[in-house]
């Protein structure tokens, strides 16, 4: 993870970039993509290097996360199908931590690909869900880092698991899921009901041409 340095202006962009997909994602889609490309390329980047080399941490994450935004960019096209595909394997993961520990690979395989399938063909619904939870996800996390809440500094910097995974929350942290389910609702309804693009969105019927 990134160094104590770094630690304040990445939060803010975890804040705003959070915000950001979670209200207006399916309407700036590309734009969303290319923050969180760059979110997971420095996040990728920056864990190879250990706590003590900062600088070489904080190039290796801007080199990282410029790859990522451009790898992502790049896919756009299919940028649909792979947020299909990570939801899939998410939700495995999610409710296999509550069963028994982490999934078998196959199923892991197969729900990527069956959410690949049924993102293609729920394009407009899985790209508000995917881009709602995902910026609800970076907010929860970027805003209890910027108000200076301990557990989360702590986790970001020695890198623990809950904060990739808000379903499993460190003790003490009882507030993260439901946070983050609440602000992830929320922009699933804004994003329907008002920024989701005038083609199906729900709440407007579309007068036909006489």
């Amino acid at each position: 993870m990134l160094p104590v340095a770094y630690q304040f202006p990445a939060a803010a962009l975890l804040v705003s970039g959070g915000l950001l997909s979670c209200l207006f994602g399916y309407r700036l889609f590309r734009f969303v993509l290319a923050i969180f490309g760059f979110i997971l390329g420095a996040l990728a980047a920056s864990s190879v290097f250990g706590e003590g080399a900062g600088t070489a941490m904080a190039i290796a994450a801007i080199v990282g996360g410029l790859v990522g935004a451009g790898l992502l960019l790049a896919a756009y096209f299919v940028g649909v199908a792979l947020v299909g595909a990570g939801l899939g394997a998410l939700l495995v993961n999610l409710l296999w931590a509550r069963i028994q520990g982490d999934p078998h690979p196959a199923l892991v395989i197969i729900a990527a690909v069956a959410g690949a399938l049924v993102a293609t063909w729920l394009q407009r619904y899985v790209i508000i869900l995917a881009t709602a939870f995902g910026g609800a996800w970076t907010t929860v996390v970027g805003a209890a880092a910027l108000l200076g809440n301990a557990a989360t500094l702590k986790a970001a910097s020695e890198g623990d698991i809950w904060v990739a995974y808000p379903m499993n929350p460190a003790p003490g942290q009882g507030w993260v899921p439901w946070t983050f389910l609440g602000l992830g609702l929320t922009g699933t309804l804004v994003q329907m009901y008002w920024t989701g693009g005038d083609r199906g969105r729900i709440g407007r019927r579309r007068s036909k041409p006489k």
